[in-house]
């Protein structure tokens, strides 16, 4: 089997790494790098419990080969907060009860934070075809939905984006 070094910024973190031909960027992230807040769902792309942004698009971290990430920018539910202060996301989705085991949170945060970051007002229908790849067998999804309209309310901090840039 052929390895390859690549280089890949992480939640904002340059790293180096070297993966096999065949490990995928949910096996990078967990085994490698030890973030495991980026959940092995189906392995299949089916469920979004693997959800990462790639250069800020939401991918199926299962599906997609570590070598392809070779100089991208990954974002995993670790790198959402900013400063020890949770993304708005994060905060919506606790205040409104749209978690409950918690395994698909991950997806459903990273998956929200890439919808507000393209669209500020979503109404429901938008928020539920972005969400549409992320399974959840517990909540039922209306407090998720709930949770990303919330979350789209609040005004982004200009500090906190400059910091981010």
């Amino acid at each position: 089997m052929a390895f390859h070094k690549i280089e890949v910024t992480v939640n904002g973190e340059s790293e180096q790494v070297v993966v096999p031909s065949n490990m995928t960027v949910m096996q990078m992230l967990r085994e490698s790098l030890a973030l495991t807040g980026t959940k092995n769902g189906c392995s299949a792309g089916e469920c979004g419990a693997c959800t990462v942004l790639m250069n800020g698009e939401p991918v199926n971290g299962c599906m997609v080969l570590a070598v392809e990430c070779d100089g991208a920018a990954i974002t995993t539910v670790e790198g959402l907060a900013l400063d020890k202060q949770l993304d708005p996301v994060q905060e919506s989705l606790i205040e409104a009860g749209g978690v409950q085991c918690g395994f698909c949170t991950p997806g459903i945060l990273i998956s929200s934070r890439a919808l507000l970051d393209r669209n500020r007002d979503p109404n429901e229908e938008e928020i539920a075809e972005a969400l549409v790849g992320n399974l959840c067998r517990c909540t039922g999804y209306a407090r998720i939905i709930q949770a990303v309209k919330r979350a789209a309310r609040v005004k982004p901090d200009a500090s906190a984006l400059a910091a981010a840039i």
